[in-house]
């Protein structure tokens, strides 16, 4: 299973979604952990459509033990989709086995085969009061779930990135995106234990 994995060498991830979504922040925070927390080499290559807000985005991301020659992700190991369009675009290029991260309210991830991690950041965010931080949740349930980073690094990078006087939100947004991945992946073991019981 993705989460059991210990850190890998080098990881191509690919994150998407739309214009206002903080796709591009999210990418940069991911970057900025690797980097400057967990003392690995990063590249970020972002993308948008034709209108900045509403319009499609994507922040490629790699992160590697040694020298990055080629900053552009070809085929992810990891995708993490906030909307439909970034999924459809993006999910043919994963690479076999690769793990999907969607936020399960704006996407559904069809003809996939192998595991999707769900989450509805958008969802949790709105519950907070804040929509605009369901990026951050989503970064958090990211940091769980693959282990690109370290947590502490995560933490860290996401407090240095977002604007002064909104910390102790975004760490909040955090801890509910850890939260939720941690308590998926409990459940989905226990299903796994019972059906090995069964």
């Amino acid at each position: 299973m993705t989460q059991t994995k210990e850190q890998t060498p080098r990881q191509e991830i690919t994150i998407t979604g739309f214009g206002g979504q903080g796709i591009v922040l999210a990418g940069r925070i991911l970057g900025k952990a690797a980097v400057l927390g967990d003392h690995k080499q990063s590249t970020l290559v972002q993308s948008y459509g034709p209108e900045a807000r509403g319009g499609a985005c994507s922040a490629q991301v790699i992160i590697s033990e040694g020298t990055i020659h080629y900053p552009y992700v070809r085929h992810p190991d990891i995708l993490v989709s906030m909307s439909q369009t970034g999924f459809d675009k993006f999910i043919g290029q994963l690479k076999e086995g690769g793990t999907v991260l969607i936020d399960q309210d704006l996407v559904q991830p069809r003809g996939l085969e192998g595991d999707v991690f769900p989450i509805p950041a958008t969802r949790i965010a709105e519950e907070l009061g804040r929509k605009m931080m369901a990026n951050i949740i989503m970064f958090g349930f990211f940091t769980v779930i693959t282990r690109a980073v370290s947590m502490e690094a995560a933490l860290d990078s996401v407090v240095g990135s977002v604007p002064k006087g909104t910390e102790e939100m975004n760490k909040k947004a955090f801890d509910k995106g850890c939260d939720y991945g941690v308590a998926l992946l409990k459940s989905w073991e226990k299903k796994a234990k019972g059906r090995e019981g069964a």
